[in-house]
């Protein structure tokens, strides 16, 4: 654990709870940890907790070695207006606000013609609620390796990371895993309508669907073999499994799962576009 560490969060709402909960007496002591947020009932949780918080942004900023930026994106701009009077030279700059480009948040926080440039731009997704996310991650050139491996240790206390290029793979990586668990609650839920369809009682099928899916990915995440192979040791020539197979391959599946992922990155695209004005 890094005594030295501290970490401000502007906007303390669920994920920056989550964020806090995985580093809380782990990666930094609690009283590290200072949380920005105009809630009355937020705070007081963060205090709660054993951190600092205040209702708008104060100078306890100012100590604070790393700042993670996690309002909703159409408040980003005004929450750096209201805290870029405190930013140091060495404060590593980390977003998770969807929606807005890392050269655009870079201009926010800079002086004209002199864009900041220590900034990491994050897309986690909801299962770092729960300390199984996965985030993935993209720093401007002005990260060092060591400002790359402190994100990474704070963004890895909730789940998996993964590190891409640039503000376009990140687009790539909303529409797959920032928007992926609604996909997956989606595939559940009619998991679950078929499953009582065909004559279980709802818990009998909510139950099954949920072990099956955990199961099914945790046994995916350990093989060496690819999910095709997996898929195909299950399917038996003739089967059950083959008879439902058929169904999803007959209505192209695959091509509705990667035209959804698309759309989603178009608009993930539109966003920014709007956002970045």
């Amino acid at each position: 654990m890094d005594t030295q560490l501290s970490i401000a969060f502007i906007g303390g709402g669920n994920m920056a709870s989550a964020l806090a909960s995985g580093l809380a007496g782990k990666t930094c002591p609690a009283g590290n940890l200072h949380a920005i947020d105009p809630t009355p009932a937020v705070q007081d949780a963060w205090r709660a907790r054993g951190a600092t918080a205040a209702g708008a942004p104060d100078a306890a900023l100012q100590a604070c070695r790393v700042w993670i930026y996690a309002v909703k994106p159409q408040q980003l701009r005004e929450a750096v207006a209201a805290t870029r009077a405190w930013l140091q030279p060495g404060t590593l700059v980390i977003s998770v606000a969807a929606g807005i480009r890392a050269d655009t948040l870079s201009g926010w926080l800079g002086e004209p013609g002199s864009p900041w440039q220590n900034l990491v731009r994050c897309m986690p997704n909801t299962p770092a609620l729960v300390g199984a996310g996965v985030t993935g991650l993209a720093a401007l050139p002005g990260v060092d390796r060591a400002g790359r491996e402190l994100a990474e240790r704070l963004l890895g206390s909730v789940g998996q990371v993964v590190w891409v290029d640039d503000d376009v793979a990140l687009d790539a990586v909303t529409a797959l895993s920032g928007s992926g668990p609604a996909y997956v609650f989606l595939f559940l839920e009619a998991l679950i309508a078929g499953g009582v369809a065909v004559g279980l009682s709802p818990d009998q099928a909510r139950q099954l669907a949920l072990g099956t899916l955990d199961g099914a990915t945790r046994l995916a995440a350990q093989s060496d073999d690819p999910p095709s192979v997996l898929r195909e040791r299950v399917t038996s020539k003739g089967g059950t499994t083959a008879a439902a197979l058929q169904v999803f391959q007959q209505a192209d599946l695959a091509a509705i799962v990667r035209q959804a992922i698309e759309a989603a990155a178009q608009r993930s695209r539109e966003l920014a576009s709007e956002f970045g004005k």
